[in-house]
């Protein structure tokens, strides 16, 4: 029950961050009970700039750490910041940069999740 507990807190940690930098469409898929799961959640946004792909992505690393103790196992992108990976184990973060997030379309391959779209007001 804890260790649910602190996936929540962390998925709430990081959807603030996100808000807190504008980024855009923020949506958390639940997959926790799909077949293929290798995590709990994926949350999901995107960027005007590669500049704001890198803000959002260091407020998140910030935020976290600095609340919560918790650093991503894994990331990737941050060469380019087209997108992002941020991997917290039972969360992965995916920070797009628009265009790259709609050729993707990283979610119609996880249409079978719970998607939670973030209201941005």
């Amino acid at each position: 029950m804890i260790e649910r507990e602190g996936t929540e807190i962390l998925k709430n940690t990081i959807v603030e961050a996100m808000l807190e930098r504008k980024a855009g469409e923020i949506k958390v898929l639940n997959i926790k009970k799909l077949e293929q799961s290798i995590a709990d959640y994926f949350i999901i946004c995107h960027c005007n700039s590669t500049t704001q792909v890198d803000a959002v992505a260091d407020f998140i690393e910030r935020e976290t750490r600095s609340i919560l103790h918790e650093r991503p196992i894994h990331k990737e992108g941050k060469e380019n910041s087209h997108w992002i990976l941020l991997d917290y184990g039972d969360i992965v973060v995916h920070i797009f940069l628009e265009e790259y997030r709609q050729f993707y379309k990283i979610e119609s391959l996880w249409a079978d999740a719970e998607i939670e779209l973030i209201n941005e007001e």
